[in-house]
Formats: C-alpha cells, sequence, structure tokens
C-alpha cells in the first residue's frame, strides 16, 4: 500500500519513470543507450515504490506505553531538560530514519494533542546532533492523562517537506498513522526522566509496534 501523504510526489515520479522508459524505447535507436536510460528510470520507480510503502503494523496493548513514532534507527538516548513542553527533566530518545526506511509516521501515546508548532529551519543531516536544534521541524505535545510527551519531526539532508496531520485537540490513538518526512528525516522522542526505556543505541526501530519506554 502506498501512504496517501506521498500520493503527489510518488504519482509524479512514477510518470516521469514510464514516459522516460517508453521514450527511450520508441525514441532511441542506441541499444546501450536506450537500456541504460530503462534500467535507470526503472530503479528510480522501485526506490519510489519502496520509499512511500505503508505496511500495516500490530500494536502492542499495555498500559503507559510510548510507541516509535517511526522507522529507523536509534542514535541518541540521553538525559535533557526538556523546556519547550514538558518543562522538565526528560530522557531524548532519537530515532534516525534512512532513505530505505518506511517513512509513514504513528502516534506514539493515546491522548489528546496538546501543543504544536512549526520550526522552519536548515538542512543538516539527520543522524547529527545539531539537526534536532537547527533543522526544519515539527513539535509535538501529547496530554496521554496521567503523563506527557513530546516529541519532533525533524527534516534531514535530502527531505524537504514535513506532512503532519495532528492539530491542537485532536484525540489521537498510539499507532495510527499522523505523517511523513519525505526522503531521509530523523524523530525525537522526549519522555518523563523516571520512564523505563526499553531500547539501547544502534537497534532498530518500527512505527507503532516497537516500545520506547514504559511511563511508571
Amino acid at each position: 500500500m502506498i501512504t496517501k501523504y506521498g500520493y503527489d510526489v510518488f504519482f509524479t515520479i512514477v510518470a516521469i519513470c514510464f514516459a522516460a522508459m517508453l521514450g527511450s524505447y520508441f525514441l532511441i535507436e542506441q541499444t546501450f543507450l536506450k537500456y541504460l536510460i530503462i534500467a535507470v528510470a526503472f530503479c528510480f520507480f522501485l526506490f519510489a515504490l519502496n520509499f512511500f510503502r505503508d505496511p500495516d503494523r500490530k500494536i502492542p496493548q499495555g498500559n503507559n506505553l510510548v510507541l516509535s513514532p517511526a522507522d529507523g534507527t536509534i542514535v541518541a538516548i540521553k538525559d535533557v531538560v526538556e523546556n519547550e513542553y514538558l518543562k522538565r527533566d526528560a530522557v531524548q530518545i532519537s530515532i534516525f530514519m534512512s532513505p530505505l526506511n518506511v517513512h509513514v509516521n504513528r502516534i506514539p501515546v493515546t491522548g489528546r494533542v496538546d501543543y504544536y508548532r512549526y520550526v522552519k529551519g536548515e538542512y543538516f543531516a539527520a543522524f547529527e546532533e545539531k539537526a534536532s536544534l537547527n533543522n526544519e521541524q515539527t513539535h509535538i505535545g501529547i496530554d496521554a492523562g496521567k503523563f506527557r510527551i513530546f516529541f519532533k519531526q525533524i527534516a534531514g539532508f535530502i527531505a524537504r517537506r514535513i506532512v503532519c496531520t495532528a492539530k491542537v485537540g485532536d484525540a489521537v490513538t498510539a499507532g495510527n498513522r499522523f505523517g511523513m518526512i519525505k526522503f531521509g528525516s530523523r524523530v525525537d522522542v522526549f519522555v518523563p526522566k523516571n520512564s523505563d526505556i526499553k531500547v539501547s543505541m544502534n537497534e532498530k526501530t518500527v512505527a507503532g509496534e516497537t516500545v520506547l519506554a514504559v511511563v511508571p
């Protein structure tokens, strides 16, 4: 299944790829060049098909679980003071999403969207620490009743568009889709300091399935 958040880019790429393949086949006489262009266009089509895929996920059930909002690799777990929304000591868990990962983002906890802010910024490589501070991003806070969490969608060096459908006041459910970041990116999740962290550095995460933390 192709994600609805990427229909515009996906079908544009598909149209360009098939036009290139058909044009090369009928208009180019040199055999090597003809099939080279067809092969390159087909590879771009396969990349787009892989990038914009949106597989179903089995959402774990349990109390006070914080689920991963993104597929990717854990690149940071550290103690911080989160002053924007939580306004308390917290643990930051950062997930790097490569261009080969599924890029659909999912809600990490059930609750209500309590905070939203868009930040226009730069485009450093998403795995770099300064990306968390300087890159284009959205900031989202969710009130889960007994606790609150804060997370950021952060654009990377290649990414140039963040899609986020979550709005302040929305009732949200853990594991539900809410957007994506196109072409390589990062998500930072901030949980209360006393949370039981369930992941480790360099671990692979699956959006909506991997439990990042359990909040007491």
